[in-house]
């Protein structure tokens, strides 16, 4: 093996890279921003703001919009980079995340130790831009986030429980009651109810993702439930999801207004009947399969659907937060 070729195999090599090994500032700080996940940071943001509208009952500040969507990036890249420096081994294993930067079939273009400081860095970073230009607790709030995400999701139950996704989401719907605290400086009922509406929508949109990746988890031997479970009963359980899902944004009602219970019964209508159908197909090609969904299943339809579902949701809460009707 000539040691080029060696010192890709090892991850010290990459695109971008000459042969003695330096890698170039491009290649580095793109490495750095894709280990933040950046699709992630966006879905994540797009909950942000109508939170804030909400919270407000109009605009708030332009300053503090800002403020608070910068320092939850920087929250979300921190808690994503430090997943991706302890999850690298069997992100090396899954084809799906094969090509990270700190793993050596993505050519190793950012070492552990860089990573690990980058992510702490990006934790330190959001926690001073929320306490010193918004207030403490939505820092504190940010912190809970990423603390959360590393040691309840990342290192305790991803690894062992099919629960991972259920439990760990959670992580993933702080960026609401930050966004509601930079505005009021509290947490109260709404904001605990948009926390709901995130933590039942994720076990949907992840499951949907898990049954096409499947293989892939089974090879790093983590237990997703569709690792552990047949594809009905995940269908039936993303079902039941969905349900008390759609139940917990019709909670938010009496707050936001009947316009807003309007439009998220018939977004909710929309993504139930895509669950049923999943549930249908499923059931139609093999009730009782065991090595995975059958390819006319098509579970990445509702992934994206939930995504879409999401995103309408919370610009509904948006636009009704700022109409000066439709409140009961």
């Amino acid at each position: 093996m000539t040691p080029s070729a060696a010192a890709v195999q090892t991850g010290t090599l990459g695109p971008g890279q000459p042969g003695n090994g330096r890698r170039t500032a491009a290649v580095v700080i793109r490495g750095l921003i894709a280990l933040t996940k950046p699709r992630i940071i966006e879905l994540l943001l797009v909950t942000t703001v109508p939170t804030m509208l909400l919270a407000q009952r109009g605009v708030p500040s332009i300053r503090l919009v800002l403020v608070t969507l910068v320092g939850g990036t920087l929250a979300a890249g921190s808690a994503n980079t430090i997943n991706c420096y302890i999850d690298r081994d069997i992100d090396a294993v899954m084809k799906r995340t094969s090509r990270r930067p700190l793993v050596v079939d993505g050519h190793g273009t950012i070492k552990p130790g860089e990573a690990l400081a980058w992510g702490i860095a990006l934790g330190a970073g959001a926690t001073l831009l929320l306490g010193l230009m918004a207030n403490w607790l939505s820092a504190a709030l940010a912190d809970a986030a990423i603390l959360f995400y590393i040691f309840v999701y990342t290192l305790l139950l991803k690894r062992r429980s099919p629960a991972n996704i259920v439990i760990g989401g959670a992580a993933g719907c702080f960026p609401v009651l930050v966004g509601w605290a930079a505005v009021t400086g509290t947490v109260s009922l709404p904001a605990v109810v948009l926390f709901a509406v995130i933590f039942l929508w994720t076990p949907p949109h992840f499951w949907a993702l898990a049954m096409k990746f499947r293989k892939d988890y089974a090879a790093a031997n983590v237990p997703m439930l569709p690792v552990v479970a047949s594809p009905a009963a995940v269908a039936r359980k993303i079902l039941w999801y969905s349900y008390a899902m759609v139940a917990a944004t019709l909670a938010l009602v009496p707050y936001a207004g009947w316009i807003y219970g309007v439009l998220a019964a018939a977004l909710g209508a929309w993504f139930l009947v895509e669950a049923h159908q999943l549930d249908a197909r499923v059931a139609a090609a093999d009730p009782d399969a065991t090595a995975g969904p059958p390819v006319k299943a098509a579970p990445m339809r509702l992934f994206h659907l939930s995504i879409a579902y999401l995103t309408l949701l919370f610009a509904a809460v948006a636009v009704t937060a700022l109409l000066p009707w439709g409140r009961w």
